[in-house]
C-alpha cells in the first residue's frame, strides 16, 4: 500500500475540506398561510404561488 511522503499540513488538509459543508435550505414565510415554505414551490396547504392561487390547497382535519 502506498503511503503519503509528507505529512499533510492543517492548512493544506483544511483547504480541501471547506466545500465539505452541508448547506441549509432557504424559506420564506408564506403571506397567506403563514407557513415557512420552500422558493419556487407551491404551498400544499394555501395552494398560492407568488400571491396567485394555482391549486385548490388542502383542508387540515
Amino acid at each position: 500500500m502506498p503511503h503519503p511522503k509528507r505529512k499533510v499540513s492543517r492548512t493544506r488538509r483544511d483547504k480541501r475540506r471547506t466545500h465539505d459543508k452541508l448547506t441549509t435550505r432557504t424559506f420564506y414565510m408564506d403571506p397567506v398561510s403563514g407557513e415557512a415554505t420552500l422558493y419556487h414551490r407551491v404551498n400544499l396547504t394555501s395552494g398560492y404561488y407568488k400571491g396567485q392561487q394555482i391549486i385548490e390547497g388542502k383542508e387540515e382535519a
